[in-house]
């Protein structure tokens, strides 16, 4: 695993701008997932679609996920804030990994008929689209400032991704071949991967894209500038 260093020192005015640019990008992350989340479920109690259903709730953890990173953000010294707030996105992990490895298994042993969904497909293939954008330009940001907790967040955010993705392919291969079971396996993956990086960011370790950030935060380290 690589090991980022510790930034170069910022700028005031640079980092009050990379502040702002993880506060406007995870705003735009809850947004939309507050809206995806109630599409989802509505699509998903109208086919039948366990996958939709939660796919619906996989967005309620990231609305918390990005929730927290937005509240760390507003503090007046973000960074004091990171070890909390990593422990927040930990347990928002394990809670994706739970729901999707239920659902995945409840969709596995039922092998219930789903219903063809037009717009449980055009949201996710909407989601495909834009989650990773939000995920690269809140880990660049993240990374430049040093941010382990929207390090972590980002890779919350390419999860939802990687999970829509999984989804799409279960109703378009349950529509086109009748393969119910494909996107229940897809996301057996995607729980081991959520379980990795939970357990990576309960220990202070935020993975993304094979990206290792560790922070060593000793209070006693660092200047008082109180």
């Amino acid at each position: 695993m690589h090991v980022l260093s510790p930034p170069a020192a910022l700028s005031a005015d640079r980092r009050d701008r990379l502040h702002r640019r993880i506060r406007l990008i995870v705003a735009a992350t809850i947004s939309y997932n507050v809206i995806e989340a109630a599409v989802a479920i509505a699509a998903g109690t109208a086919a039948s679609s366990v996958a939709l259903i939660g796919f619906g709730l996989d967005s309620v953890v990231e609305v918390l996920s990005a929730a927290a990173v937005a509240w760390q953000f507003t503090r007046r010294d973000p960074e004091r804030w990171e070890r909390p707030t990593l422990r927040v996105i930990a347990i928002a992990f394990f809670a994706l990994a739970a729901y999707v490895t239920v659902s995945s298994a409840v969709a596995l042993a039922g092998g219930a008929e789903v219903r063809h969904s037009t717009i449980g497909i055009v949201l996710t293939v909407v989601s495909v689209i834009l989650m990773p954008f939000l995920s690269l330009a809140e880990r660049r940001a993240g990374r430049e400032l040093g941010s382990a907790t929207a390090v972590a967040d980002s890779t919350q955010t390419l999860i939802c991704a990687w999970l829509s993705a999984a989804v799409l392919a279960g109703l378009v291969l349950n529509s086109t071949l009748g393969w119910w079971w494909a996107d229940a396996v897809a996301g057996l993956v995607i729980a081991a991967f959520a379980t990795h990086e939970g357990v990576e960011a309960w220990k202070g370790d935020a993975c993304a894209t094979s990206v290792g950030m560790i922070l060593e935060a000793q209070e006693g380290d660092e200047p008082d500038d109180s």
